[in-house]
């Protein structure tokens, strides 16, 4: 089942369900305690992100490839941080270039995203995939300068600016995929192939990863996990590669879809004199 989310005509927010000819049919309820198809057409005004996130956690230097291509150690445990729910947006949504606190070095990192589908604690490495309503593509876009540098040693400054967790185009049921460390990932920066891996190359694969984050922590429904990104960023390539306006970047995952996003300047409407 693909579960979509998105406004109608009138501005209210609805769920559907994308049927195989490409169509939309309207979803009444809720995913967490179940969609019910009504076989109506549904009418999209605009896509949203798949889920509204309880919380978005993000895993880093989880493809070994990429630990590699950055110089950094193999972890010994998950290297963890988060992005605020508000960092979400949509497939077909910009992503906004920072200008009040501007950076000129925005990156692109396509990541398998998780969905926690009820509340989930102390999940064992057995049981750990009970817990997940299902799969989505994920865009961990990353300002380098302050991640590495404005950040105070810490990411979540580099890694939060508004729509920095891009999400779609859908959610795709766990029935559908059965192993999530069994899938292709690529990126596609207008149209040139920068990312291709597979999930199989992840240090800590995706039931290690929810034993961890749910130790002794409540995840609750609707929490994302943005399971970490393959080799090919652009901060690990000579010469290195950043984001730009008028960029189109594209996160594709096997069996689950494609997430495509503009690159904008962030709007002048939001900037004031004290902009920096």
């Amino acid at each position: 089942m693909k579960i979509v989310r998105f406004l109608d005509p009138q501005g209210a927010v609805q769920y559907g369900l994308r049927e195989p000819d490409g169509g939309v049919t309207l979803a009444e309820g809720d995913p967490y305690s179940g969609l019910r198809d009504t076989r109506q057409s549904a009418e999209v005004a605009s896509p949203l992100p798949p889920i509204a996130p309880a919380a978005i956690l993000c895993i880093g230097l989880n493809y070994a490839k990429h630990a590699e291509e950055t110089g950094a150690k193999r972890p010994e445990f998950p290297v963890v941080f988060m992005k605020t729910p508000s960092a979400a947006t949509a497939t077909g949504a910009p992503i906004e270039l920072p200008r009040r606190l501007r950076s000129n070095e925005v990156d692109y990192e396509a990541e398998l995203a998780v969905v926690i589908g009820k509340p989930c604690k102390n999940a064992s490495r057995d049981n750990a995939l009970d817990y997940v309503l299902g799969y989505t593509c994920g865009n961990d876009v990353s300002a380098r300068d302050w991640q590495k540098r404005g950040g105070g040693g810490q990411w979540c400054r580099g890694k939060t600016f508004d729509t920095f967790a891009p999400l779609g185009p859908w959610i795709v049921t766990t029935d559908e995929i059965p192993n999530p460390n069994n899938l292709s990932i690529a990126s596609r920066l207008n149209g040139e192939t920068v990312q291709d891996a597979h999930t199989s190359d992840m240090i800590f694969d995706v039931p290690t990863l929810i034993e961890f984050l749910s130790a002794s922590v409540t995840l609750a429904p609707g929490t994302v996990i943005l399971t970490g990104t393959p080799s090919g960023v652009g901060m690990a390539r000579d010469p290195q590669l950043w984001l730009k306006p008028s960029d189109e970047i594209v996160v594709e995952i096997e069996r689950i879809g494609r997430l495509s996003n503009p690159v904008v300047e962030e709007r002048a409407e939001q900037l004031d004199h004290r902009d920096l």
